[in-house]
């Protein structure tokens, strides 16, 4: 299962390339949205999901939404419409384990070993390497840049709020509660900030139903199970995986360069992970 969700992850951001020149972020991401808490609503009444039992439990699942599909896709879906290569915006928001693991002790009660900060810190300088060497040669914008920042903390505070007050919500009701909030929230971005037009091209159709069905049901749900039955900060530790993956698939799909310094870079990632993962 986390194999899958490594794959699954990394496809996000091809797809976000692939769909992007034909509409813009907001615009694309509402429509993504709007469709997959449909088919989850519908999934959800067919199979008799129980639904949230208060308001209040309603209003953590649509926060925890907000924060890992709103703010994160946004700003990922932001930054690769400004100019940052997909990779690029993987590797940024690769980050986020380092943070989490930092936050972990402290909300979740989670005990961080040594030697899993040890893996954090490396896939960390990893991270650090291939994100200085594609800014060395001016790739993408500060906005651009920005958001990828923005995503960073949107999916990091997502994951602790998921594991805090989500853990034991059902997965068909509450992600078809989180995209309809998300839905909601990004819909006057769109509205006041884009024209709203799209483009109905073959990639953008493709790209549309693989972010619909294969990511945000597929991988989504991945994620919150792998939340739901294992330590927030080791879960945490497989988005490193996800940028050699990406910067893999940009690279044969978009020719996006791989220099030695990045490669030197991934490696230091999949060995912060390897140690992550003795760890437990």
């Amino acid at each position: 299962m986390p194999a899958l969700f490594v794959l699954l992850w990394s496809t996000g951001f091809i797809g976000a390339k692939f769909g992007l020149p034909y509409a813009e972020p907001a615009t694309f991401l509402t429509l993504r949205f709007a469709i997959v808490a449909s088919l989850l609503a519908i999934l959800a009444l067919v199979t008799r999901a129980p639904w949230p039992r208060s308001w209040t439990e309603a209003g953590h699942i649509a926060v925890a939404g907000l924060l890992v599909h709103g703010t994160y896709l946004g700003g990922v879906f932001g930054s690769i419409y400004h100019g940052v290569d997909a990779g690029v915006s993987s590797l940024i928001v690769g980050i986020q384990p380092l943070l989490v693991a930092a936050v972990a002790r402290p909300v979740l009660g989670e005990r961080v070993p040594r030697l899993t900060w040890l893996g954090l810190v490396l896939g960390f300088v990893g991270v650090i390497l291939v994100v200085w060497n594609k800014l060395g040669i001016g790739s993408g914008t500060q906005l651009g840049y920005a958001l990828s920042v923005l995503a960073l903390f949107g999916i990091t505070a997502g994951t602790v709020y998921q594991k805090k007050y989500c853990a034991h919500t059902d997965l068909r009701s509450a992600n078809a509660i989180q995209f309809a909030a998300s839905a909601v929230v990004l819909l006057p971005f769109a509205l006041a900030l884009e024209t709203m037009r799209i483009e109905w091209t073959w990639r953008f159709i493709f790209a549309l139903a693989w972010l619909c069905l294969l990511l945000s049901v597929g991988a989504i749900t991945l994620l919150y199970l792998l939340i739901r039955h294992d330590a927030a900060a080791r879960v945490a530790s497989l988005l490193y995986m996800v940028p050699p993956c990406t910067a893999l698939l940009a690279w044969l799909l978009f020719d996006e360069t791989l220099s030695a310094v990045a490669l030197t870079g991934m490696a230091c990632a999949a060995a912060g992970v390897a140690l992550v993962s003795v760890s437990r």
